[in-house]
């Protein structure tokens, strides 16, 4: 007789790098409702591994603007600034199995190398054998070997040859920054995430979280990835790319968008609702089949003109860090 499954556990991971805006709302909201509708728990985790880039109070910023829109979640926000000790062990183990190797090349050394689906250039393997003679550890990289297949829930069937369209790729950053992948795999792993949800821009690391799982023996989560939100010249909504912060919508009008981006079809009564109705609608009608099956989709009609968040008198269903 086999064990039981364990509970959902889902969670919602946002880089403080600014305020939050739509497209981090959306995905937010796919993340809590699937978690809530199957009956499981959902954590918030602060991705601040990657410190240069974070923005002070930014984090802050995040948490209460997450709890005036009616989130909850079932523990304290885990901060990957605090948790650097268990990275560095994971990065040991690593390194004691031989699945990582110290690499002495520069970004500019590496400027004409293929671009991996993610946008980062493909390690062309000069280090794989050993630093060449005169170079020194810049950072390291993991041995990117073997083919990764999963289903996504929403985009399908995926399937990447590491070795081709990854290439080994970093763990330790020149910088002395522990990489995004590396964390966020210890992370999952320690927490007991059960179902990932998050935006389709993040699909291109799922393959190199997957290979990191098996290396370090955790269990590989269950993925759904949704359409990132863009803008009118096709860019993912961003800091970079000036996106509004959601705090400059009314809550409830910023979340019947985001559910209608999501392919929910919230009624047209519900824009005269309280925060709390909609998402007593939301949890009722939550379907993750109908997300569309795309990369990404510009924001609807009228997302950028919503009421300005002064002009929502309805009451805001409390989130509660408990």
């Amino acid at each position: 007789m086999t064990d039981a499954s364990p509970p959902y556990l889902g969670r919602f991971a946002p880089s403080p790098t600014g305020p939050l805006h739509f497209g981090s709302l959306v995905a937010a909201a796919g993340s809590f409702l699937e978690a809530r509708t199957r009956g499981g728990r959902w954590l918030v985790r602060i991705e601040d591994v990657d410190a240069p880039r974070s923005v002070p109070g930014a984090a802050e910023d995040i948490l209460i603007t997450l709890e005036r829109f009616g989130f909850e979640w079932d523990a304290e926000p885990v901060w990957q600034s605090r948790r650097l000790d268990a990275y560095a062990a994971a990065l040991e183990r690593l390194r004691a199995a031989g699945h990582v190797f110290a690499c002495g090349c520069t970004r500019r050394e590496m400027a004409d190398s293929a671009l991996a689906r993610d946008g980062s250039r493909i390690y062309p393997g000069t280090c794989r054998a050993g630093l060449p003679p005169g170079r020194e550890a810049r950072a390291w990289r993991v041995r990117a070997e073997g083919t990764i297949a999963f289903e996504d829930r929403v985009q399908g069937p995926q399937h990447e040859d590491l070795a081709h369209e990854v290439g080994d790729f970093v763990v330790l950053r020149a910088d002395g920054q522990f990489a995004y992948q590396l964390a966020v795999v210890v992370d999952d792993a320690e927490a007991g995430v059960t179902d990932v949800v998050r935006g389709a821009d993040l699909i291109g690391s799922t393959g190199r979280q997957i290979h990191l799982q098996r290396l370090l023996g955790f269990p590989t989560p269950s993925y759904a990835h949704l359409p990132v939100v863009v803008n009118a010249a096709g860019e993912k909504l961003s800091k970079q790319t000036l996106a509004s912060p959601v705090t400059d919508y009314a809550p409830t009008h910023a979340l019947l968008a985001a559910l209608a981006f999501l392919g929910q079809n919230p009624p047209q009564a519900l824009r005269g609702a309280p925060l709390r109705e909609v998402w007593q609608w939301a949890l009722a009608h939550w379907s993750l089949a109908a997300v569309p099956r795309r990369l990404q989709a510009p924001a609807p009609t009228g997302v950028f003109a919503l009421p300005n968040a002064g002009t929502d008198t309805h009451p805001s269903h409390t989130g509660s860090s408990t």
